[in-house]
């Protein structure tokens, strides 16, 4: 009788790395994504991720390309090449949408790229489909 109050959501609370130097984009996204049950850390450089990522090993990275210290796609480069992070899917939320930039991160295997502004709806359909195929994957 009480099957439409059950959650769909999966046992478990994902956790997503957003990286961006734009402090109020963060915050928001931030925000948003604690509204929908997952757990957030930020990082506002690539090095500074790729520290995060070390530590706190996310099931998700959010990324910008456009950074202080150390861009996007250079974190991308290091992230493929560590061997207890390259698995963890990455989706590009960047600005920068020329087809040299969107070819970059796909050489890297990014599993979606989101171009700014985006509409959060669309983002969040995006993380859930990311997840669910590494669940996938971790099955096969």
């Amino acid at each position: 009788m009480f099957k439409i109050f059950k959650s769909k959501k999966k046992p478990g609370r994902a956790k997503i790395l957003v990286v961006d130097d734009e402090p109020d984009y963060v915050a928001t996204i931030q925000c948003r994504l604690e509204w929908c049950h997952y757990e957030v850390i930020t990082a506002t450089n690539g090095q500074e991720a790729l520290q995060k990522a070390m530590n706190e090993k996310p099931d998700l990275i959010l990324l910008d390309t456009n950074m202080p210290v150390m861009s996007g796609h250079e974190m991308l480069e290091r992230l493929r090449k560590h061997t207890g992070l390259k698995d963890i899917p990455v989706i590009m939320v960047t600005a920068l949408c020329e087809a040299q930039d969107v070819a970059t991160a796909s050489a890297y295997g990014v599993v979606d790229y989101v171009a700014k502004p985006f509409n959060f709806t669309d983002l969040v359909d995006k993380i859930v489909n990311a997840l669910d195929n590494r669940e996938v994957l971790r099955h096969v």
